[in-house]
């Protein structure tokens, strides 16, 4: 049976599958996974874009992407290269979505500079306080972030 041949017979059976949410959802809904990942993420992004070096929107995925590897255990010195995972940089792009709806971070129009707010820096300056496990691995990415740009200037002198 083709699919055509299907979608005729179910419309001349009069079936109908039966959805659990009728209504609409809105346009930034969260899975299981996702809303998990959204706050690391978050944070990762407050972390970088607090300082004097401003990351690029078009970059973003990519930077959180090397922060993460350089600082989470399970992908320090793997062949997966997160970086360049599309699955992050969609959970990224929901983070900072969320972060500029918020009001946390902004984007520079002509620069697309992403830089943190004011309650930015402050939600991030108060989930960083203290000796925590998340402070401790918010100060190294910070760090990482710091290094890759360090390691960006020095290419860009070299080449």
């Amino acid at each position: 049976m083709s699919s055509t041949e299907f979608f005729h017979e179910a419309r001349r059976l009069g079936l109908k599958l039966k959805l659990s949410g009728e209504e609409n959802s809105p346009v930034h809904t969260l899975d299981n996974e996702a809303l998990f990942q959204l706050p690391l993420l978050a944070m990762t992004i407050l972390a970088i874009s607090k300082g004097r070096s401003k990351p690029r929107l078009p970059e973003i995925g990519q930077l959180v992407g090397e922060c993460l590897e350089r600082t989470v255990a399970g992908f320090k010195w793997s062949s997966q290269d997160i970086g360049w995972s599309g699955n992050l940089r969609i959970r990224t792009v929901k983070a900072l979505t969320f972060l500029e709806s918020t009001g946390q971070v902004s984007i520079d129009k002509v620069t697309r500079e992403i830089s943190a707010t004011d309650l930015g820096k402050k939600v991030y300056t108060g989930a960083v306080e203290g000796e925590s496990l998340l402070a401790l691995s918010m100060k190294t990415i910070e760090i990482s972030y710091q290094y890759i740009r360090d390691e960006d200037r020095a290419r860009g002198d070299v080449n």
